[in-house]
């Protein structure tokens, strides 16, 4: 978690509106991976942030 300590109103509103931003992505595109691999979509995710950082290890060859 970042430390959002600022003052300034402009920086704090769009640290907001960016994490608003990616979660949105991040909702879309288990979205479509499970319409893409189940043909349905369910409220349990499918891609979570524990089988993301698996996959980002491997294809880059860290931890």
């Amino acid at each position: 978690m970042i430390a959002a300590t600022s003052k300034d109103f402009g920086l704090r509103f769009f640290y907001l509106a960016f994490a608003c931003l990616l979660y949105s992505i991040w909702q879309a595109v288990d979205l479509l991976v499970q319409v893409e691999l189940t043909g349905e979509y369910e409220h349990a995710p499918i891609v979570t942030d524990d089988n993301t950082l698996t996959l980002l290890k491997e294809e880059t060859e860290t931890g």
